[in-house]
């Protein structure tokens, strides 16, 4: 099921079954990917262009933009 998270004009996508927890996103930007958190996605601690730039490095695709 996929889950999204808005801030402003940014919309992340987060397909949990496309996940391999590579951890690519919390070593990025740990205080907005808090996987023992809920939510585990908390965009208000960054910049809408931090976060876009970060989610784009993701290597599953299991984070994505709308």
């Amino acid at each position: 099921m996929k889950k999204t998270y808005t801030k402003g004009d940014t919309t992340v996508v987060w397909e949990p079954t496309k996940c391999i927890h590579s951890g690519v996103c919390v070593g990025g930007l740990p205080g907005v990917f808090k996987p023992k958190e809920k939510p585990w996605i908390q965009l208000d601690n960054a910049s809408e262009e931090e976060i876009r730039a970060q989610v784009m490095k993701c290597p599953s695709g299991a984070l994505s933009l709308k």
